[in-house]
């Protein structure tokens, strides 16, 4: 939770608010990756691909 209350202070001061959806994109595209490792869902999220 510190890294990303560090984060929002580094975009905040610095004016950098267009790096929020590349961050975000970044961490459902982890989600993504994680969920397809080891699950049943993991067939369906390759079909998307």
């Amino acid at each position: 939770m510190e890294m990303l209350k560090e984060l929002w202070a580094f975009m905040r001061t610095r004016k950098k608010y267009w790096l929020w959806p590349i961050f975000v994109m970044m961490a459902l595209l982890g989600v993504l990756i994680v969920l397809a490792q080891g699950s049943a869902i993991a067939p369906f999220i390759y079909t998307l691909f």
